[in-house]
């Protein structure tokens, strides 16, 4: 009776395990590729395209694009945000264009820049 959708076949971030850390203090240059979550709570100066999902920290900031399946943004993102599911908390702050299926944005949070609202995966698959 009820037709699952795509959206409901993403696992939830929260749900997930975190496998990579990058602590407050420390100052990572070049770009970030992995397949599962990372958590970033330092610097990272490049872009950062992971399989599962990131999640940026109150002091975390990325100066560079990211891509990834789910993003909760509690810290500075300067560069384009490509993923499915985005939740940008109150003291999240995005500089840059946004391409999500969903969108969450707390009271008190910051955006600046365009949005894109469509279904991600489906462009993706025809485009195969």
């Amino acid at each position: 009776m009820f037709k699952k959708t795509k959206q409901s076949q993403i696992p939830d971030i929260n749900q997930q395990e975190i496998s990579t850390l990058i602590g407050d203090g420390f100052v990572v240059t070049g770009e970030l590729t992995g397949a599962s979550v990372i958590r970033i709570d330092g610097k990272v100066t490049g872009n950062v395209k992971t399989g599962n999902g990131i999640i940026l920290g109150e002091k975390g900031i990325i100066v560079g694009d990211i891509e990834t399946t789910s993003a909760i943004i509690y810290g500075t993102v300067n560069g384009k945000v490509k993923v499915s599911q985005l939740e940008i908390k109150k003291t999240g702050k995005v500089n840059g264009d946004i391409k999500t299926e969903t969108l969450e944005i707390e009271f008190g949070a910051q955006y600046n820049g365009n949005l894109e609202m469509k279904k991600l995966i489906q462009v993706e698959e025809k485009t195969v």
